[in-house]
């Protein structure tokens, strides 16, 4: 394969890449959801938060600069036998703002923002209330390594994909850097990240349900991409003609991606903590 046809390879497989990160960025659970409204002639932006680190209370900001709007929030546990309890907004200049309460990593927050310019007549701002999961703080030194070789990883992934269908001669190579990659970002620096942010190194198969958390899906779906890998190369070398095998496992990987990051996360559910302490 000519120099020219690599390179050009390279570039295909990054633009796919890229593509999908940021649609599995943008459709995850945790991302904040954004949006505007019309009230009274006035329009209201927002852009609410789905995950907030320990420490402090999650900050909740709406932008209305007309200073007749206000605003109340609804606030209860997610996962919880609580009563929805009711603050007024406060304005500062154009925002409206209040807090969520702080809660141990993987509990949950359900919040919902009423808006008017009559307390008897507010409306709702988003159709759904807003979940918020609090997390621990990860260190840099860890998510940023974990995040490249996760990207790193697909690159490769995608780019064994391409060589695979243009009858190249380096896809068992390939295979063999995509799965190194992502056995070490997914199970080795996966499992720190998720230490630091809730508490356990995994959630996943076969460990499941617990009484503070939910078996992970990105645990499991991360398992099942890099076991396809591995049975990839072990029939690709076997029958080096069976390079479809690459197309599999790629195909499974992008997959796996395409499934909203955290989603079926880790989170605390309060009605079992209750259940089994007598602590609400």
């Amino acid at each position: 394969m000519s120099t020219t046809k690599k390179i050009i390879l390279w570039v295909a497989a990054i633009v796919l890449m890229v593509v999908i990160v940021i649609y599995q960025r943008a459709t995850g659970p945790t991302y904040p959801q954004k949006g505007s409204m019309e009230l009274s002639g006035s329009e209201i932006n927002y852009k609410l938060l789905r995950s907030h680190e320990i420490g402090m209370n999650a900050p909740v900001e709406v932008v209305a600069p007309d200073k007749a709007v206000i605003g109340k929030i609804k606030i209860k546990r997610y996962k919880s036998h609580d009563e929805w309890s009711e603050l007024d907004m406060i304005r500062e200049g154009d925002l409206l703002k209040s807090e969520l309460p702080e809660q141990l990593p993987a509990g949950k927050v359900m919040y919902h923002i009423f808006v008017g310019k009559d307390d008897n007549n507010l409306t709702a701002l988003t159709p759904e209330p807003i979940v918020l999961r609090y997390k621990g703080v990860v260190p840099l030194w860890i998510l940023y390594p974990h995040i490249g070789f996760m990207i790193l990883s697909f690159a490769f992934a995608m780019r064994v994909a391409l060589e695979a269908a243009f009858k190249g001669s380096e896809v068992l190579k390939m295979s063999y850097i995509t799965l190194g990659l992502f056995a070490f970002g997914g199970l080795v620096l996966g499992p720190l990240v998720q230490w630091y942010a809730f508490g356990a190194f995994w959630t996943g198969w076969p460990f499941g349900k617990t009484i503070l958390h939910f078996g992970d899906l990105t645990d499991n779906k991360t398992l099942a991409s890099i076991l396809i890998w591995i049975f990839a190369i072990i029939r690709i070398k076997k029958h080096p003609n069976q390079t479809w095998w690459a197309w599999l496992a790629t195909l499974v990987m992008i997959a796996v991606y395409l499934i909203p990051h955290s989603m079926l996360g880790s989170e605390i559910d309060f009605r079992e903590v209750e259940a089994q302490t007598g602590v609400n």
